[in-house]
């Protein structure tokens, strides 16, 4: 990859909020890593996030209702595998956020940090949302790496992003309780209607930025999804103390 087409993404991203990287991954390092994580998931390996614990639209009602035991994410990726980690720290990431942040990459180990995974049936629908919600730093400039191990799409439950929305001033009135963006709210709906699903194939990597508006349905096909995600911010934008973005450790990417 030149210098020059990486530079056009990091602007793509700058513009529209996140940017898809095609082949970023090689189909060989995506099938081992999708290796270990079905290992992982078939073996339960904690820690891991329920589709119960969530309760999201289609979700189980508890884990005692049918599907009650279905795995929304394995959690802490950075320390569960050496090919979770290597991906996590490797120059190919490392050199995207130094260009992107101007300084040097962190990545931290609270936000994301996972392996996603969406399942057939019992795999809940995600509202329109901004990661930044329940993130605390002094500036909300932060990048989510979305590594996609198999075909991502429409039927699977692939992302959709609202392209622009980072930069849209909304107000605490455009989301609910649990801040949600609200489509009940007109002007938001205007917002929605701009929404694009990239189709993603093995190996592609999404960047996307921590205001940027996106949602993610529900897994129509017979196979599980497998994403593995991190979040990065330049070394200048701390998380503050005391919130939960400060209670792990982070990790210098230079």
């Amino acid at each position: 990859m030149s210098v020059q087409s990486k530079k056009e993404q990091v602007q793509a991203l700058r513009e529209r909020g996140f940017v898809v990287v095609p082949g970023l991954v090689s189909p060989e390092r995506c099938d081992e890593i999708r290796r270990v994580a079905q290992e992982q998931l078939e073996a339960a390996a904690a820690p891991l996030e329920f589709e119960a614990d969530l309760r999201y639209p289609g979700a189980p009602d508890s884990k005692d209702a049918p599907g009650g035991h279905t795995v929304r994410r394995l959690l802490d990726a950075y320390s569960r595998h050496p090919s979770y980690r290597q991906w996590a720290t490797s120059p190919e990431v490392a050199g995207w956020m130094e260009l992107y942040f101007g300084e040097e990459p962190v990545l931290s180990r609270v936000h994301h940090n996972c392996m996603m995974t969406k399942h057939p049936t019992y795999g809940s629908l995600t509202g329109w949302h901004r990661d930044v919600r329940y993130w605390s730093f002094e500036r909300d400039d932060l990048v989510s790496v979305w590594l996609a191990l198999g075909p991502e799409t429409v039927e699977n439950g692939g992302l959709w992003f609202v392209p622009g929305s980072h930069n849209a001033p909304f107000t605490s009135a455009s989301f609910d309780n649990a801040k949600f963006f609200r489509s009940d709210v007109p002007e938001n709906q205007a917002w929605i209607d701009k929404a694009t699903s990239p189709t993603l194939q093995k190996g592609d990597v999404v960047f996307f930025h921590c205001n940027t508006l996106h949602s993610a349905g529900q897994n129509q096909s017979d196979d599980v999804k497998f994403s593995l995600v991190y979040t990065y911010h330049g070394a200048s934008n701390v998380p503050l103390p005391g919130t939960r973005s400060a209670s792990l450790p982070e990790v210098k990417l230079v």
